[in-house]
């Protein structure tokens, strides 16, 4: 019962959490997108961005408040 417990809180707090801005690991620039690639089911998501061209699985986030 104790690991249901913790289960549904963190489940929880993952439905109140609200979208994050992202950024692109290479250059910071906020232009960048999920790539419209058709295979989005059985790949991992890709991003890419408009500002220095990554591709890649990996794109940063911040969080109202973290500075």
């Amino acid at each position: 019962m104790g690991l249901l417990r913790d289960i549904r809180a963190v489940l929880k707090t993952v439905r109140r959490r609200r979208p994050s801005k992202t950024y692109c690991p290479k250059c910071g620039s906020t232009q960048i997108h999920l790539s419209l690639n058709g295979d989005v089911f059985v790949t991992p998501k890709r991003y890419v961005c408009d500002a220095c061209g990554y591709c890649g699985l990996f794109v940063m986030e911040l969080e109202k408040g973290e500075v």
